[in-house]
């Protein structure tokens, strides 16, 4: 039974150099006709493929708080309307610090929504400039207080390292900043450069200036120490949290459960079978007027890949992979499976097998790419 819904919002009213998500900017375009396609989807979706009950769903975007407050207002009500969830369900919302109104926030509590997750990045003002941010660092500030007074206790917020002329200095206030205002939830992620951004473009003609590898890495240290002396704890790769904090609807993905994604662009595993949307709005719209789901692409996943899905996702967590939950799940042992890469992994001091569960080790932890990529394509 599917328990998670993604539902994308593709509008920004700018557009950051490192994005690669589905996006465009939102003057001019069609955002009501886009919202009617995301009722009909949903309603498609779940005809299709019918669930009980929702324990998350998570808004993303885009940035889902550019909508104005009758489209915010008319994207809540078909939510509620269409999808079922009970009153404990993990309800999401993706924003910009500086976008979301005191206005924005009520209607949101209102409808339900009890998570807010803010694309901070950095406390430096100059690096969030050369990035494409248009907030500035007391935004944060202005944006986390006027959620906490709207009723939101549930809020994350997002950091970037390893930026252009970042230095390990930089990192350290931007984390002693973000630790100061004491958020239950906190994602640390390196910066990725993607085909089709500013920053690839950049990169191409060798003007994008990063940071050494090494001293990403640093960062990377930086980022567990000091989550770890803030009493925040690694559940996973990138992610941070107290006690019962941890994104119920992240770890969907990384317990390799199904989910529906709705909206242009998104992506979904449903029945077996991972589905794409198409990304432009035209090309998404057109199929659900015709009373069909707007899938670009379609993929049985084999059971091998099943398998190998269940180890790189789930190493991912700091919990691992259950080698007992494996076998129970997939009938086939994991360590006579996947031996040659357990036993190369763990001479390299990367994996280790620690309480049933097969973890990566601190050293793991900085090759974590290294080590997912060791079981794609090996059965």
């Amino acid at each position: 039974m599917i328990r998670s819904a993604y539902i994308h919002i593709p509008f920004c009213e700018h557009i950051c150099h490192y994005c690669d998500f589905n996006k465009m900017f939102l003057k001019g375009q069609p955002v009501d006709e886009y919202l009617f396609a995301l009722e009909k989807e949903m309603q498609l979706a779940l005809k299709m493929n019918p669930t009980d009950q929702l324990h998350t769903i998570f808004v993303g975007g885009g940035t889902p708080t550019s909508l104005n407050e009758s489209q915010l207002k008319l994207l809540c009500t078909m939510i509620e309307k269409n999808l079922p969830y009970q009153n404990d369900v993990e309800f999401t919302f993706e924003a910009n610090p500086g976008d979301l109104s005191i206005e924005k926030l009520k209607i949101l509590h209102t409808y339900g929504v009890n998570r807010i997750s803010f694309g901070v990045q950095s406390f430096n003002e100059e690096l969030l400039k050369k990035i494409g941010r248009t907030h500035k660092p007391s935004d944060v500030y202005d944006s986390i207080e006027n959620a906490q007074k709207a009723g939101f206790h549930n809020i994350s917020i997002d950091l970037i390292y390893g930026l252009p002329g970042q230095t390990l200095e930089d990192f350290h206030i931007t984390l002693q900043k973000a630790l100061e205002i004491g958020l239950p939830h906190y994602s640390g992620y390196s910066l990725i450069v993607e085909p089709k951004t500013v920053f690839y473009n950049l990169m191409q003609k060798g003007k994008l200036n990063l940071p050494p590898q090494e001293i990403e890495a640093q960062m990377y240290e930086l980022l567990m120490e000091k989550m770890d002396q803030h009493g925040l704890h690694q559940y996973e790769i990138s992610n941070f949290a107290k006690k019962d904090f941890e994104s119920r609807h992240n770890l969907t993905y990384w317990n390799n459960e199904e989910y529906y994604g709705f909206g242009a662009g998104a992506h979904g595993y449903v029945n077996g079978m991972r589905v794409a949307n198409y990304g432009p709005l035209k090309k998404y719209m057109e199929p659900i007027s015709l009373g069909n789901l707007p899938y670009i692409e379609k993929h049985k996943v084999s059971d091998m890949e099943r398998m190998e899905e269940e180890m790189f996702l789930g190493l991912r967590k700091t919990s691992g992979v259950e080698l007992a939950a494996f076998e129970k799940k997939f009938g086939q042992s994991l360590t006579e499976l996947f031996k040659e890469q357990m036993i190369d992994l763990t001479k390299r001091g990367l994996i280790t097998i620690d309480n049933g569960s097969l973890k990566l080790t601190h050293k793991g932890k900085l090759l974590g790419n290294e080590v997912f990529g060791s079981f794609i394509g090996v059965i």
